[in-house]
């Protein structure tokens, strides 16, 4: 029986994982992974404009994996069903970023269903890659091969290896000087005889360029998801900094054994197409770079580990500032709210009433009051004395009256 479930982002009514996707119980990781890719492939939306329903069954499917793919999840539905995840508080949304490379592709589908995610990979290069009908050009190792590949397009490329070139390494890049969008690709081989996609990286600008590169050289080499890192910053964007190495992923295949391996340059472009050059090293005469890169790789990773710690010690600071800063800003109106009680205390010290603006001399009670006013009385009449002080306070008058018209003042004032 299913169990209802709440939300968008998983299915109406839950069913057995196992029975979604048509495994058992003891099946292996891989068996499950397959089941995954051909169900998903099935009820890919874009195959399936016309049917609503399989928007839903493909979001069964992934949502079912997303446990199956999961060893602690799966354990625990495998001992207590659903309700030991409900308590865990399991949320697709979330978890899908954590299925695997394998699932990138179906993984960007979910944008249809409400989930923000990269651009897809066209249905038609996956089906056709999983039933073997793509037509797979040779690149030798130590060679390179340029082209234009269509948009939402790929070009397969087989890398045949020694196992001597196997123990040294081997790193597949892809560059495009006109600094083209495009997605390196890597296959497995899957039980049918198709390809399985199984690794994924999205090309960056990196100077002048756009690159992308797998490293398959015995150690563990990490990529960084750039979707990580924007929903972590979208989450929290004052913490942009400490979310920088966050998306970081760690590669799941490391190493390749000798034989030949699928590689495909996808033309990531929706409107033109993509310009590229691919080339395949052997890492036995580059010992040098391969030791640098296992070193900067560790450097990096102690880093993330000490940028979580140090987060938390800024935040801490960055608590106790805003505690301060706000004491500052309310001291600060304190203080300024005192002196401006004691000026006006002070003010109240003296045997001056208040003047009434509107009033006439009269209200003036002291001295010095009625000696200023005599002085104004005196300013109005400059001439009374008729010396050197009226012609002087004489042209202040004159100077205060440039502005008026006509002579009459001037005859006045002669």
């Amino acid at each position: 029986m299913g169990s209802k479930m709440e939300g968008t982002s998983t299915p109406a009514v839950r069913r057995d994982p196992y029975e979604v996707l048509s495994v058992s119980r003891d099946s292996t990781d891989q068996e499950i992974k397959t089941a995954y890719r051909k169900l998903a492939l099935k009820y890919h939306p874009d195959k399936n404009a016309s049917n609503p329903e399989a928007s839903e069954l493909f979001k069964e499917v992934a949502y079912s994996y997303n446990i199956l793919s999961d060893p602690e999840k799966r354990r625990q539905y495998d001992s207590a069903g659903f309700e030991a995840l409900d308590a865990d508080s399991m949320d697709m949304e979330i978890d899908l970023s954590n299925l695997g490379t394998v699932n990138t592709m179906f993984a960007a589908l979910f944008s249809k269903l409400g989930v923000p995610i990269k651009t897809t990979i066209s249905a038609n290069v996956l089906e056709e890659a999983l039933n073997g009908t793509v037509t797979v050009r040779p690149l030798p190792i130590g060679t390179s091969v340029s082209g234009k590949v269509e948009k939402q397009c790929a070009h397969f490329f087989g890398v045949t290896i020694s196992e001597q070139q196997a123990e040294s390494g081997i790193v597949v890049r892809v560059t495009s000087t006109a600094q083209s969008k495009f997605k390196l690709l890597y296959f497995e081989q899957d039980a049918n005889g198709g390809y399985g996609l199984a690794l994924q990286e999205d090309s960056e600008k990196t100077g002048k360029v756009t690159s992308a590169g797998m490293y398959f050289l015995h150690f563990q080499v990490y990529r960084m998801d750039s979707t990580v890192n924007a929903l972590a910053m979208a989450k929290d964007p004052e913490g942009a900094f400490f979310k920088r190495l966050e998306g970081l992923q760690p590669c799941e295949v490391s190493e390749l054994k000798p034989g030949t391996h699928i590689f495909a340059v996808y033309g990531d472009n929706f409107f033109k197409t993509a310009s590229y050059t691919i080339e395949a090293v052997c890492a036995e005469s580059l010992e040098d770079t391969t030791e640098k890169l296992k070193d900067i790789e560790a450097q990096i990773l102690r880093k993330r580990n000490e940028l979580r710690q140090f987060e938390s010690e800024y935040r801490k600071a960055l608590a106790r500032y805003q505690e301060v800063t706000d004491r500052y800003a309310k001291e600060k109106q304190s203080v300024d709210e005192l002196l401006k009680q004691r000026d006006g205390i002070h003010s109240t010290f003296t045997i001056v009433k208040p003047t009434n603006i509107s009033g006439s001399g009269s209200n003036l009670s002291n001295g010095s009051s009625s000696k200023i006013s005599g002085e104004d009385s005196k300013g109005e009449s400059p001439g009374e004395d008729g010396g050197s002080d009226g012609r002087d306070k004489s042209g202040k008058k004159k100077w205060f009256n440039l502005n008026l018209k006509g002579s009459g003042s001037d005859k006045r004032l002669i």
